[in-house]
């Protein structure tokens, strides 16, 4: 399956949710995932909604252990088109991490799991940092 290319800015369906940078965050943002999707017509047996809602918790856990001290939020921007999935975690710490490459034997847990499921549905991952270089998203772009 090809990478996905297709930048964000043109996929015409969105959803954005801000929640609390607390434990709750990733069972909202994961219930709030399913019910998006759902709307949009993805098949929740579709190959790519499980694996998705995993990078999703993992990025959401991210967020709300390593940025919570510097942002009381979270923002999930949930994005959607013709073949095309995508989502960006957002959080208002300044600290942009480094994305692992995705390969056999990386280590489990974390981005290094984001990004194995990410390349093994043929997807990609950006990180990007704010205009103000107060904060970052990390995006994830997956074919359906």
């Amino acid at each position: 399956m090809p990478a996905v290319t297709a930048p964000v800015q043109a996929l015409p369906l969105r959803h954005a949710l801000t929640v609390p940078a607390e434990g709750s965050a990733v069972r909202l943002a994961r219930e709030t995932a399913q019910m998006v999707f759902a709307e949009w017509g993805v098949n929740p047996h579709h190959p790519a909604v499980d694996p998705a809602l995993l990078i999703l918790s993992e990025l959401v856990t991210n967020s709300v252990r390593h940025a919570a001290d510097s942002a009381p939020t979270v923002t999930v921007v949930f994005a959607g088109g013709a073949g095309c999935l995508a989502f960006g975690v957002h959080d208002g710490h300044p600290l942009r991490p480094t994305l692992p490459r995705a390969s056999a034997g990386s280590a489990a847990g974390g981005l290094g799991t984001v990004m194995e499921l990410t390349h093994g549905l043929g997807g990609t991952a950006v990180v990007r940092g704010d205009t103000d270089g107060r904060g970052k998203s990390i995006w994830i772009t997956l074919p359906l």
